[in-house]
């Protein structure tokens, strides 16, 4: 849409509020409204003011002043909201009119015009499977002197509270493709993907997830990078609300769940040049030298890129074994223990692509698609070969066949530690500044990994009041 096209669709939809969103440093959705007289042609040059000191890891109080400069082709109209027209928005600085270097949906757009000016691709497509919980209710706190959480579940398996008695259970790791009675969320899925689809976000399919209690899971269909990242938050905010809706909690923690599988936002990628594949071929998978050569940068570089795609101290609770969640740094073809899953089932050589499992649910989507694209056209450039794939079950293998096998960081603080050390293929282009991976670090130390550090945990005392 142009700016024009938005006024209009604001008089034909008798829109009366524009809700003019971005997306913070750390990864979570804000937002400010204003008056439809508000919203001029102008105003998709001139953009609307706020306090940039307020937000997390951005601006000084003494220079707090920025921009959101909202974006006519992500306009879609609110369908929880009172004639509300969406806007998602830039961020840019007041004085200079350049792109704020710490706003995530800027290093996103950075990362696009980078591959651009490389001649390497023209276009990276992203699809997401977007996973997440259904609850039926949640609660917990957290305080000096007490810390508890609990989830319940219409669906919850033996030994798990249950909501009601008409014995319709789905065990812990049983939920894959379940059917309904025993899938409670199958009405919930189908409205979120009519949403979604109103709200201009394509949805290939949606299912019941392979955990017992309420997970659940929508794939996207694949966009250019910076409309596959406004198509998740776009997601999280419509499965959000319509769970509020139906008296539920929805949550895209990567694992809530003890012993069950846990939520990630799986992306495949290929790459496109002149509206050819780049990524078909004759190689391992169907596959060609550059899609090898792409595979073997993110590989490369993948303990870096956990810092972005894995970026809670909880995401490594998912990547355990046992549960799909990639513990080893390797690819395959359809093997889904790999960190790099080949699918099997496209034979199309406009289909051909690569699944790069270990991103999760509590990703920034901006922040780790950029930099899984930067990993990928960096392998590509630097001619990185991926290693040999493999192809048996990763879970079932003997330690002796491991121990050549990279591993996935083992925790928040060691994925900043990769970061640290390797992120000058971020650099490229200025899409990463020195100045976002510091503060990206500094944020994550010390906000995160820090305060979970320093507090007790509830299962210790169960292990060492008495000691």
């Amino acid at each position: 849409m142009t700016p024009r096209e938005v006024l209009a669709l604001c008089r034909e939809r008798e829109i009366r509020a524009v809700d003019l969103r971005f997306m913070d440093f750390p990864g979570t959705q804000k937002h400010f409204t204003v008056p439809v007289g508000q919203l001029t042609e102008a105003s998709f040059e001139d953009g609307f003011g706020f306090d940039g000191s307020s937000l997390r890891g951005w601006q000084a109080i003494n220079e707090s002043d920025l921009l959101v400069v909202p974006q006519a082709e992500t306009a879609f109209v609110d369908p929880f909201g009172d004639s509300t027209l969406v806007l998602t928005g830039n961020i840019a600085d007041p004085v200079t009119r350049e792109d704020y270097a710490k706003d995530p949906r800027n290093v996103a757009r950075k990362a696009e015009r980078y591959m651009l000016s490389t001649g390497l691709a023209d276009r990276a497509l992203f699809g997401a499977e977007v996973e997440f919980f259904v609850f039926d209710s949640a609660a917990f706190r957290s305080g000096p002197r007490a810390a508890s959480y609990e989830l319940t579940s219409g669906e919850a398996g033996p030994g798990e509270l249950a909501l009601d008695d008409t014995a319709h259970r789905i065990p812990a790791g049983g939920g894959y493709f379940a059917m309904p009675p025993a899938d409670s969320l199958q009405k919930f899925r189908n409205d979120a993907m009519l949403l979604l689809e109103e709200c201009g976000v394509p949805v290939l399919a949606h299912h019941h997830e392979t955990a017992g209690g309420g997970q659940c899971e929508i794939d996207l269909a694949a966009s250019p990078l910076v409309a596959t990242a406004d198509a998740v938050l776009r997601s999280k905010y419509i499965i959000k609300n319509l769970a509020a809706r139906y008296g539920k909690s929805a949550t895209f923690m990567p694992k809530p769940v003890y012993g069950d599988n846990g939520s990630g936002t799986h992306l495949h990628l290929s790459l496109w040049r002149n509206d050819e594949p780049l990524f078909a071929g004759s190689g391992y998978g169907g596959l060609s030298e550059t899609a090898m050569f792409a595979i073997g940068g993110i590989l490369k570089h993948a303990p870096a890129l956990f810092a972005f795609c894995c970026p809670t101290t909880n995401s490594y609770k998912r990547l355990v074994p046992g549960f799909e969640a990639p513990v080893n740094l390797t690819y395959s073809h359809r093997n889904r223990s790999a960190a790099i899953r080949i699918p099997a089932n496209d034979v199309d050589p406009a289909s051909k692509r690569f699944e790069f499992r270990a991103p999760d649910s509590s990703a920034n989507p901006y922040l780790a698609t950029a930099a899984t694209l930067m990993a990928a056209l960096d392998g590509i450039r630097s001619q990185t070969e991926p290693g040999p794939p493999l192809d048996k079950d990763l879970y079932d293998l003997e330690p002796a066949e491991l121990v050549d096998v990279p591993k996935v960081p083992g925790s928040l603080e060691e994925a900043l530690a990769a970061l640290r050390a390797d992120h000058d293929f971020l650099l490229r282009g200025d899409v990463f500044t020195e100045d976002v991976i510091d503060t990206w670090i500094w944020y994550k130390t010390e906000h995160e990994a820090d305060a979970v550090r320093g507090r007790p945990h509830p299962h210790e005392f169960g292990l060492y009041y008495d000691v």
